[in-house]
């Protein structure tokens, strides 16, 4: 019954849940899973059967593993032209890729014009300078340093999105700066969770709700007799342990978070997170965590990005004129603002 599933299960939890309601229509089950993306992955839904939820949960896997295969900058697979190949021919050759890649990549270009820049999966050679520092800061966090401000100003050259060549095609992509790389974190998990999400429900899932590292993508409504929305919570970024900060009914749109909390190192005693301003070239300081509320979890992550890296003002001006959208500020002394109709969204 659980053929595939068993073959993945050292790197797969998968944990079923059934709440007991006689007046349930559909029957509620949980899944989990580890590795993709670096990050935990988790998926409810209501279905008639647990073979049922098994089938869903086995698609949602091998998708989001495609992409994660696709995406990721740091390591080669077998018969795959991935982003670390591109990366790797970068002043050499172009690369045939998949038709998903040139897909992010050309959505990325969309997010980097919207943002004036302000997420760029160009910028590789300057999030590579950091990446390493943390990792190394993280293993010996008496020996952590920054990086040399002029090391970040000669790699922030080698970051122009315009000079990446996308040839839609021949399926190639080329960087034809040798020293210029992409890192699309900014934007992967969560587009590759929208890409899932269309894919399930294509195949027949119509309650659910996909967590692939907090980007948060819900199908449907809640199929357990009552139809209402989920609800999900924020993450409160001063006090993690504590309650959350507000609880969003969630239907037709996708929720995502950034903050200092998630990937950070100390050096001295200032912590210093993963989200670089392509203006400072060093992590942003305007906000402890903002939230995107939008119809499409990539576009929710692209966005969750570029107005962390935006002073309050022009990160509201950008989400008001743009439809369906919607934002949530945590400032530095636990101040929270909040654009025009992002509590119409908030569970009483």
């Amino acid at each position: 019954m659980f053929k595939k599933l068993t073959a993945i299960f050292m790197i797969m939890t998968l944990i079923f849940s059934l709440t007991a309601c006689t007046k349930q229509e559909k029957k509620r089950y949980e899944a989990e899973f580890l590795l993709l993306f670096d990050t935990v992955t988790q998926i409810i839904g209501y279905t008639n059967t647990e073979e049922e939820f098994a089938g869903q949960v086995n698609l949602i896997y091998d998708n989001l593993e495609e992409y994660h295969q696709l995406f990721d900058i740091y390591h080669n697979y077998d018969g795959i032209n991935n982003i670390k190949t591109i990366n790797d021919q970068a002043g050499i050759a172009p690369v045939k890729v998949d038709q998903k890649i040139i897909d992010l990549l050309l959505f990325s270009k969309e997010a980097y014009e919207m943002t004036d820049g302000k997420v760029n999966v160009a910028y590789g050679a300057v999030l590579r300078i950091w990446h390493d520092h943390r990792d190394a800061g993280i293993d010996d966090p008496e020996k952590a340093t920054l990086p040399d401000m002029d090391l970040l100003q000669e790699a922030s050259v080698h970051t122009d999105f315009n000079q990446v060549v996308i040839d839609v095609e021949n399926l190639t992509v080329y960087l034809p700066d040798r020293e210029m790389s992409l890192d699309v974190g900014a934007i992967a998990k969560g587009y590759a969770t929208e890409q899932v999400a269309r894919k399930a429900e294509e195949n027949g899932m119509t309650s659910g709700l996909i967590s692939v590292g907090g980007n948060v993508r819900p199908i449907g409504v809640k199929e357990d007799g009552s139809g209402t929305p989920w609800k999900v919570g924020i993450q409160n970024p001063i006090d993690q342990d504590g309650a959350d900060i507000r609880k969003i009914n969630l239907t037709n749109a996708a929720l995502v978070t950034s903050g200092i909390y998630e990937r950070y190192y100390i050096v001295g005693e200032k912590k210093y997170h993963h989200i670089i301003d392509p203006e400072t070239l060093f992590p942003a300081e305007y906000f402890l965590s903002m939230t995107i509320l939008c119809a499409d979890s990539g576009l929710a992550d692209a966005l969750s990005t570029s107005v962390f890296n935006m002073p309050f003002e022009q990160g509201l001006a950008l989400i008001e004129r743009m439809p369906d959208t919607e934002a949530l500020w945590v400032f530095y002394d636990g101040q929270i603002k909040t654009s025009s109709h992002f509590d119409d969204f908030v569970a009483k």
